[in-house]
This record gives C-alpha cells, structure tokens and sequence, in this order.
C-alpha cells in the first residue's frame, strides 16, 4: 500500500512537471514569431523533439527486451505507417492553426483556447454514435462562455487570432479520437517519433513552399527551437510517460489540464501579459469547463482511457 502511494505521489509529480513544461511552450512558441515564420519554427523544433526521442526509445526498448514478461507482439509495419500519416497530419494542422493564430494572440489566451479540445472529443464522439451525457454540455455552455468572454469584442466579432487557434482545436480532438484508434495495436512511444516526424517533414516542406526561410535571422531566435524541441517535445513527453505509468488516466488528464494555467503565468512573468477582468473571468470559465470534461464519472464515456492523456500539448501539446 506505501509502495502503491509513492508510486502515486511520484506520477503526479512528474505530471505536474509536465504541465508546467508545456505551460511554458507558448512563450518560446509567441517569441519565436518574431524571428522566423511559422511553418519554419514548428519543423525546427518537431524534429528536433524527434531526435531527442529516438535515444529514450531505443533505451525503453533495451530495457523492455531484458524482460520476457514485457515483449509484445509487434504490429505490422503497414499499421505502424498508417498510424503515423494519420496521426501526424491532423497533428500538423493542429500545430500550425495554434502557431499561425499565435502571431496575434498571447500566449496565455493561446493556452486556454486550445485546451477547448479536452471538450470537443466527447462531442465529436456524437458523430460515431457515442452517447454524450448532461454534463459534457454543461462543460460546453461553460467552454463556450469562456471563449466569449476571452475572445469577443463588444461588437460582438471574434479576434482574428483567437479564431485561428480555436480552429485548431477541432483538429486536436480529431487528432485524440485517432489516437484512440491506433494506441491499442502499436508502442505510444514508437507512435509519437513516427508522428512527430510526419509533422515535421510537413512543415518543412510548407516553410520550403511559402517562406523561404532565412538562416540568419532564424539563427537569432534559434533558442525557442531548441527550448521547444530538446525541453517541451522531447522531454514533457518522456516525463508524461514515465508519470502515467501508474496512474488513474482521468486522474493523469486532469493534472495535465493545468498546463493553460502555467500559460498564462509565464506569459506574465515573462512576456509582460496581462489580461483583464474580462479575460479572466473567460479563463475561469474555460478551466471549469475542462475539469467537468474530466470527471471520473464521464471518463468511461470518452475515448480509450490512453488516447486523451496522449497528446503532446498543445504546445503536444497537449501539447505540444
């Protein structure tokens, strides 16, 4: 039973750890617009993150093979290959929608629009023949509520930027429920290179296609690449897999649903963000929301237990 708690208490840690990391991206993620475009950041730092996990794998992997009882059978390549184009392209458009409106919009709100995806993937479940229950619309009128307090101008027109990052939300729960699919039948670590890698690849070749990026001005904001790719990509997600090893998944989702907290913190400590009473009040409303979403009571009507706490942040990401 002691053992049980420290095992416990150690996974909320390294949970905890993992928010705060992926609260921090979306400082590296608004600063670096100001030296490079888009496209051009999020191949940096996806590949990046992809070179840095490949040495975690391959040691899981080591350590995996010592162990007779841990050996699974392997999946066939074709699903492996399917899984990653899927995923790391709804994954791309998730990213690059986050980073695009992000060029107008601050990082703290940035963080708390993008966790509106924790509610949109009981209700696309709708469109599959899942069964939405009371609750899950009551954290939607919240959601809902938020946004317009956070996003709204008085005349009623929604901030072009905000709308942007909202629009990626959509393809970050479309991005769980794929998830969903493939988590059973391949390794999640093996998932995530070949994800991020797809990404990456994408975005390079979007940034290749319509910016032609310059190495010298990248150079001088070259720091938020490799802050978003050795610390947010490559390490929030070794410490998400290490902390939810043995821990309750809506437990797990629901300490990580405090990463748009940490967002709008470093966005004040360290961008000079401020928002008023307003916004807060729509910050409020978008955490209360996300927490509703994650009540262990709803949990068995979401997706498979693993796919909502898989995602990188929304820096995936979830981020990202």
């Amino acid at each position: 039973m002691e053992e049980r708690k420290f095992q416990d208490r150690k996974g909320e840690l390294l949970l905890l750890m993992t928010s705060v990391i992926w609260g921090s991206s979306f400082v590296p993620q608004r600063v670096a617009m100001r030296y490079m475009q888009p496209f051009t950041f999020t191949a940096g730092r996806f590949l990046l993150g992809v070179m840095v996990l490949l040495p975690v794998y391959f040691t899981l992997r080591r350590a995996r093979s010592s162990n007779p009882s841990a050996i699974k059978a392997k999946p066939d390549m074709r699903t492996y290959l399917s899984a990653g184009l899927l995923c790391g392209g709804l994954l791309f458009m998730a990213v690059s929608l986050q980073q695009i409106g992000m060029q107008t919009t601050d990082s703290g709100k940035a963080g708390f629009i993008s966790s509106m995806y924790v509610v949109l993937v009981p209700l696309l479940g709708v469109f599959i023949g899942k069964r939405v229950r009371k609750a899950v619309w009551l954290g939607v009128t919240f959601a809902v509520a938020g946004i317009y307090l956070l996003s709204f101008t008085s005349q009623l027109q929604i901030e072009r930027g905000d709308l942007i990052v909202l629009m990626g939300t959509l393809f970050w729960a479309a991005h769980i429920w794929m998830l969903d699919r493939f988590l059973p039948l391949v390794d999640g670590l093996a998932l995530s290179i070949m994800q991020f890698f797809t990404l990456g690849v994408a975005a390079l070749t979007a940034a290749l296609l319509f910016e032609k990026p310059d190495l010298a001005v990248v150079q001088d904001g070259i720091w938020t690449i490799l802050y978003s790719g050795i610390v947010v990509v490559g390490g929030g997600y070794t410490l998400q897999v290490l902390g939810q090893k043995s821990m309750n998944p809506a437990i797990a989702a629901l300490i990580m649903s405090t990463e748009s907290v940490f967002a709008v913190l470093f966005g004040w400590l360290l961008l000079g963000e401020h928002l008023n009473a307003r916004e807060l009040a729509g910050c409020s409303l978008m955490f209360a929301a996300v927490v509703i979403a994650q009540l262990p009571g709803l949990w068995k009507h979401l997706p498979h237990k693993q796919a909502l706490s898989a995602l990188p942040p929304v820096d995936e990401n979830s981020s990202d």
